[in-house]
């Protein structure tokens, strides 16, 4: 009974040691497993830090574009300020021209009013040349007839005469002036059409300000939408890293328990 006893004590013996063994074999499985899932860790964690250098790099050249593109920004908007100043002088200067075309004109048809009048004044003066050469040939034939009254009609004559060097001379002045009046006509036609020329130099410069503006203006709207695309780009960057970090953070804390673990194993 004896010797059957501690037959059944080496059985139960062998049986845990055979438990025992097959336990051991199942922890040193595992910590393969585990030595091999922590070299995978390993390799990990290197590909991860070059990946986030690469990324830090990226982001260093995303934010010197970005400055870049900010500096231009503001260089745009300085020149769109200046564009804005020269635009609005420009209109100013518009508007005088016009004030002094619209003075010109009125002028010119003051000037052709008087003109007018002044040829109906010669128009009378020259009737009354007509008429009075006309009674100086009358007075001239009453003369001829009349010996008798030759005293009273040289008075008459002399006269007459004087009237007719009067009307002469004031006949004289007056083509002067409208030869005058002709002249400044034609001057102020010039200018006229010298204001003319320029008022639609004007214009053409204007128009030509205002398509650069336009362009300057989309130029502007197109750096503001890669502006934000960048900074899109930038968000969406700094989120992966921010995920790399945690992922490195998650392979850190189960690289802990795997040298914890495997400490218990070398103690075990």
């Amino acid at each position: 009974s004896t010797i059957q006893e501690q037959r059944q004590e080496l059985q139960l013996l062998i049986a845990e040691l055979k438990d025992r063994d097959k336990e051991l074999g199942d922890m040193v499985a595992v910590h393969q497993r585990h030595l091999l899932a922590w070299e995978d860790d390993q390799r990990k964690i290197l590909t991860l830090a070059e990946s986030c250098n690469l990324l830090f790099n990226e982001l260093n050249k995303r934010n010197e574009i970005i400055k870049s593109l900010t500096k231009r920004l503001k260089f745009l908007e300085s020149q769109q300020d200046d564009t804005k100043t020269t635009f609005e002088n420009t209109q100013q200067k518009f508007k005088e021209l016009s004030q002094k075309v619209t003075d010109a004109t009125v002028h010119c048809q003051a000037l052709e009013e008087k003109n007018q009048s002044l040829q109906c004044l010669v128009l009378e003066l020259s009737a009354k040349t007509g008429q009075l050469q006309a009674r100086e040939q009358e007075l001239l034939t009453m003369l001829k007839l009349k010996d008798k009254a030759i005293l009273e009609t040289t008075d008459h004559i002399t006269e007459f005469t004087s009237k007719f060097k009067k009307l002469e001379s004031t006949l004289r002045a007056a083509k002067t002036e409208e030869f005058s009046l002709n002249k400044e006509k034609q001057d102020l036609r010039l200018r006229l059409k010298e204001l003319v020329l320029e008022t639609n130099k004007l214009k053409d410069d204007l128009c030509e300000k205002m398509q650069e503006n336009n362009k300057q203006q989309e130029e502007i709207i197109h750096l503001k939408q890669e502006n934000s695309c960048l900074r899109n780009e930038l968000a969406l960057a700094v989120e992966k890293a921010k995920r790399k970090d945690q992922l490195l953070q998650f392979a850190k804390s189960k690289q802990a328990r795997t040298d914890t673990e495997l400490s218990s194993l070398r103690q075990v």
